[in-house]
């Protein structure tokens, strides 16, 4: 595939269907009335020369390089700005227009780089082939243009002449800048933080950053737009400047979160150049947030492994083998253990950063090759409630709409999410609706960006205690069906009547009344109030949701309380509408998909169901075990109980992951046969027998699914470094098991889950290559995907309302833990951070903080960057304080990014009822000065330290 950036400027179909018929330099050429010149000489073939137009953008039209004329009219209107009209006969090139562009040109190049004949930056840039197109050789002007002082003429200030490097992936050159403003335009209307503006005028004239600060110190969030869009070498991209232009490009989708952003992994040989935001990219159309755009680094980090290592004991050093003796050892262990110990006493674990295709054997070696439903994953900590909670209320476990949907929803309900850090790219549409009118009510404890940003403000904030979203979440419905807010048309048409009149009785109560619960959830009535008759009757309503909502005790009853609101309002089953879980790791959906659950075969299929296990039983010539298997705690109870000895992890580091960290050591240390399988030694290697080198998703094929059910190729664009890719090495351990399997490419894989699973059914390579991604459930009834769902009845038939009894958490304050901690992301970090901590990306987060309200750290002594103590009954750790009140007082929160502060040290073992997603959002704790990291944590540094020395040592 050739390195191609494609220049749209809307195409015909998104116009109005009225044609009109004109003549562009000879060609007739017909286009939907109100398409521009410049887009109607495209469609006929012919090129026009411009400078500000872009696609992604809209028209500007202050270059006066893209002049037409038009036989009848005075002037030289701007191509980009004016539209089309019947009977037009446009001139594109005459002598006329090639003097006018050629002198705008010369003007432009005047304040250009001294020399201009001298190559500065990449000398390929948009400028260059502008001056190339219009035929400049030669500047009449002089070099005298204010970019060209020379240091130490005091006539001017010339301070903006310095060159800013501090961003860690692109490089601000103002002697290259031309004061276009697509940059400032890219960073406004794309991404909406609103951080350039041009400051002076004339020859003074400069693009800034936020206050006149460093790119690093601004309040740019490093998306890219503006480099993507500006047309000099004025902002580049650091990798180009040290490797040169990309030569060829590959389409792949992004390995990061649940948005599923699709990019043009730009290549020179075998080294990626950069990462370009893929427009037709069905997700994203063309944008991207830091991490997509230029945090792929770790890929090439010296602390990446890439042999397989083996030892006795964990406490003993590594030691290098071969693939063919690391497995072989593998399989040997695995066998041993179950002949002493049992057919269940070993298990797997499938990862949300791997494809569908790899989770699928993952999982599917756990049920054929250890014959037992031991499988569990990351996404069970994560959304397992939305799965369950849909599940019950919809027939689905996925959420209902397109990202798409957005343009037509009129309010937009936020609750327990943060998508400007942790998905944003939907977070900035998000932004570009809001601008555009919509409404917007955020249920979270904290004040995040979203709340209140530049041209942005949402109109209800209810910061809830947290662990009171199901109080909340009836309290609102006790609004609607007093108020007499309820669909009653939709209720009785596409729900189950008699539930919803059971239900409709419950949240009628007055004890579920906001005026009842304000206290306890800390949220005055009248705002419940509020924000309740706003979602229900403020046109198209939407619910986006995140962890925020999951990860609690009641994660699952709070889901089911989302789906009633929608049932209730009639907000589901069409666009602008639905219930929207945001998933937070690129494929938690598809592992979800893949049957990763210990209960669950793949499709959301229950183990226990005979026809569905005679499904697999046929295809793989094995019996399946009827019992659900061990979930990731369970495996670890049992293990200190010493009945379950061996675990294969692929992808993931539970250790630092999942909650109650004693506890998850205390079960990893009473095992005796711990694969890791991954691209770096983390810390649930700490206690592994053995090491299996990962690949990163630049060196596989396959498939990741979305929060949005899109399945989007994954393409490989270079050889694993490791030797093989993830599903390689799954299929050389299930050979070395005895198991005979034989796949060729991924692909093969696709159609084995696509055979078996109904809402897969249709789905194949070739399929999403044709379309560039489908949404699932793609099958007979629907060829192509569903991009919205439960548009004329629900996947169970009738909706289903279920009562949602509020439960408070066993996990209390009172005076010796008397705040309440929760966790969250943070924008340049990603999960664990085992990924990101090793990009550039450390330059804006390098350490975990504790945010702190200014009331809360006065009682204590704290002041803001100092080192505090934070307790709960599980564990202890200290970080850093940053005193703020984007948090309440009696709640503090921290992100969980970096192992030095494992934050999970201090969380517990509480979970959902229903699916034992940990109640990670819920921990009652104290805080205390502290004189610096405590005694586990400069060990932990110590270990970590040492680890590093001996798997450098071991790869020499």
């Amino acid at each position: 595939m050739g390195l191609i950036h494609e220049i749209d400027y809307g195409t015909p179909e998104s116009k109005a269907e009225k044609q009109v018929t004109l003549i562009v330099d000879g060609k007739p050429v017909s286009v939907p009335e109100g398409t521009s010149i410049m887009r109607a000489s495209m469609e006929a073939g012919i090129e026009i020369p411009k400078l500000c137009a872009t696609d992604m953008l809209d028209s500007f039209g202050s270059c006066r390089v893209c002049l037409v004329e038009i036989e009848g009219r005075n002037g030289t209107p701007a191509s980009c700005t004016t539209p089309v009209g019947e009977g037009m006969v446009v001139h594109t090139r005459t002598e006329r227009l090639d003097t006018l562009r050629k002198g705008v040109m010369e003007l432009y190049v005047s304040d250009h780089p001294s020399g201009w004949d001298e190559v500065r930056g990449t000398g390929q840039a948009e400028f260059d082939k502008v001056a190339a197109q219009v035929g400049l050789q030669e500047n009449r002007y002089g070099l005298e243009g204010r970019n060209h002082v020379a240091p130490g003429n005091g006539s001017l200030n010339i301070d903006y002449l310095v060159r800013d490097d501090s961003n860690p992936y692109f490089t601000y050159d103002p002697s290259q800048c031309i004061v276009c403003s697509r940059c400032v335009r890219a960073c406004e209307d794309v991404q909406g933080t609103f951080a350039l503006a041009v400051e002076g005028r004339g020859f003074e004239s400069r693009i800034v950053a936020s206050m006149n600060e460093s790119f690093l110190e601004s309040e740019c969030v490093s998306c890219g737009a503006c480099v993507q869009a500006c047309p000099t070498d004025a902002l580049r991209e650091k990798t180009v400047l040290e490797h040169g232009m990309p030569e060829r490009s590959i389409v792949t989708t992004c390995a990061y979160c649940g948005v599923g952003c699709s990019f043009k992994a730009e290549m020179k040989g075998d080294q990626v150049v950069r990462m370009m935001p893929y427009k037709a990219g069905d997700a994203n159309h063309g944008h991207s947030c830091v991490k997509g755009r230029f945090a792929y680094g770790y890929a090439t980090h010296k602390d990446r492994i890439l042999n397989p290592m083996i030892r006795e004991r964990v406490s003993d050093p590594w030691r290098e083998v071969t693939w063919e003796e690391a497995l072989a050892h593998t399989a040997s262990e695995f066998r041993r253990i179950q002949e002493k110990y049992g057919r269940s006493s070993v298990g797997g674990i499938t990862s949300s950063r791997c494809t569908n295709e790899e989770t699928y054997l993952v999982q599917k070696l756990v049920r054929q090759g250890f014959g037992n439903n031991n499988v569990d994953t990351c996404a069970r900590v994560c959304h397992s409630p939305t799965g369950y909670g849909l599940g019950q209320a919809y027939g689905t476990s996925a959420g209902t709409q397109n990202f798409d949907s957005i343009e037509e929803t009129d309010v937009i309900l936020v609750m327990g999410a943060n998508p400007t850090d942790a998905h944003p790219v939907f977070g900035s549409r998000m932004k570009q609706r809001i601008r555009e009118g919509a409404r917007l009510i955020v249920i979270d404890p904290r004040r995040i960006d979203l709340v209140k940003s530049p041209h942005v403000k949402a109109d209800y904030h209810l910061p809830l205690r947290p662990g009171t979203n199901v109080a909340m979440l009836t309290a609102l419905a006790h609004v609607i069906v007093t108020e007499g807010l309820v669909n009653e048309k939709f209720v009785r048409e596409r729900c189950e009547w008699d539930a919803f009149q059971d239900w409709a009785e419950f949240v009628s109560d007055e004890a579920h009344s906001p005026e009842a619960v304000a206290d306890y959830i800390g949220v005055p009535a009248e705002g419940i109030r509020g924000a309740a008759r706003l979602y229900a009757t403020g046109g198209n309503s939407a619910i986006y949701y995140g962890l925020g909502v999951t990860e609690h005790s009641q994660g699952s009853t709070a889901v089911m309380g989302i789906a009633n609101l929608a049932m209730v309002t009639g907000n589901i089953g069409r666009p602008g509408v639905g219930v929207n879980p945001l998933r937070g790791q690129n494929n938690v959906q598809g592992s979800c998909d893949m049957g990763s659950f210990p209960h669950e075969l793949p499709g959301y299929r229950h183990i226990s169901g005979d026809a569905t296990r005679a499904i697999f039983e046929e295809l793989w010539g094995v019996k399946l075990d009827e019992e659900p298997g061990l979930r990731i705690p369970n495996m670890l109870d049992a293990a200190v109980d010493g009945t379950f000895k061996g675990l294969y992890v692929q992808g993931e580091d539970i250790l630092q992951s999942d909650p109650d960290t004693h506890h998850v050591a205390a079960g990893l240390a009473a095992m005796e046969c711990v694969v890791v399988h991954d691209l770096f030694l983390n810390e649930t290697a700490n206690y592994a027998h053995i090491f299996l080198p990962g690949s990163t998703f630049m060196e596989k094929d396959g498939t990741f699914t979305n929060a949005e059910r899109r399945i989007n190729r994954v393409r490989k664009l270079m050889e694993p470094k490791a030797r093989y890719a993830d599903w390689e090495a799954t299929q050389e351990l299930a050979r070395a098991l005895g198991l005979d399997w034989n796949y060729t490419h991924p692909s093969q894989i696709m159609d084995e889950i696509a055979a078996t699973t109904p809402t897969f059914a249709n789905v194949s390579f070739d399929l999403i290559d044709e379309m560039g991604s489908v949404q699932w459930p793609c099958n007979d009834a629907a060829p192509q995907g569903t991009p919205v769902m439960h548009i004329d009845q629900f996947v169970r038939g009738k909706g289903r309302f279920i009562r949602t009894e509020y439960v408070a958490t066993d996990e209390k304050t009172g005076p010796r833990f008397p705040l309440l901690l929760t966790t969250g992301r943070i924008l340049s970090q990603y999960n664990v951070g085992a990924q990101t901590r090793r990009t550039g990306n450390v330059a804006w987060h390098d350490q975990d903080v504790l945010e702190i309200h200014p009331h809360d750290a006065e009682q204590r002594g704290v002041r803001d960057g100092d080192w505090v103590r934070i307790a709960s009954r599980a564990g202890e750790t200290t970080l850093r304080a940053k005193i703020t009140d984007r948090v309440s007082p009696g709640v503090v929160y921290t992100t969980f990014h970096h192992p030095l502060t494992q934050a999970n040290v201090v969380t517990t073992d509480y979970s959902d009822w229903a699916t034992n997603c940990p109640e990670y959002k819920v921990t009652a704790v104290q805080i205390a000065p502290s004189n610096g990291p405590s005694d586990w944590q400069v060990e932990y540094q110590e270990q970590a330290q040492r680890s590093r020395r001996i798997a450098s040592v071991a790869a020499e």
